[in-house]
């Protein structure tokens, strides 16, 4: 059961995807995030491509390095982040009163860094309530331990310092 102040908070946030029509690459990206998070009411950011592997996983080449040139760490509001995805969208959590406003803002941002099109869709792209994988990784009565931007995020196989940063 949620109280009308929680419902409140779930009803005011919604997600912003970015979908360019080419794989950005690393300086692009950086400029692109560090030009976003200057902006009110950003919660969340997630950036989803195809995988960067550091090893060749199968194949007759299985354990010989990757040297992808898009695999690298990039500085987003001072902090290092290695690309682990050739970033195809960005998802932003935004909790505002003015989302249209905040498109906006967005869409110039990436009319003056990029020089091919891109799709905004405006909607709920992340789960918002506790997952199967979220109780996989983290047991029982979780929900106030943790940070409620985790939740939905979770791979219970995976380290999550591996795989989400905290950008301050």
């Amino acid at each position: 059961m949620t109280t009308d102040v929680e419902e409140q908070k779930i009803i005011k946030a919604t997600d912003v995807k970015i979908f360019p029509y080419r794989i950005l690459k690393p300086s692009t990206t950086e400029n692109i995030l560090n030009q976003i998070l200057q902006l009110d009411g950003v919660l969340r950011l997630l950036i989803n491509g195809k995988s960067l592997p550091t090893i060749v996983n199968f194949g007759p080449a299985k354990g010989l390095p990757v040297n992808h040139t898009d695999r690298k760490t990039i500085n987003v509001k001072g902090n290092e982040v290695p690309l682990r995805v050739s970033v195809g969208e960005i998802i932003l959590t935004v909790q505002l009163d003015n989302l249209e406003d905040f498109v906006e803002q967005v869409e110039d941002i990436l009319n003056d860094t990029l020089s091919f099109g891109y799709d905004i869709k405006v909607g709920v792209f992340n789960k918002t309530q506790t997952t199967v994988s979220d109780y996989m990784k983290y047991g029982e009565n979780f929900e106030g331990k943790i940070d409620s931007r985790l939740i939905g995020l979770v791979d219970p196989n995976a380290k999550s310092s591996e795989t989400v940063k905290y950008i301050r």
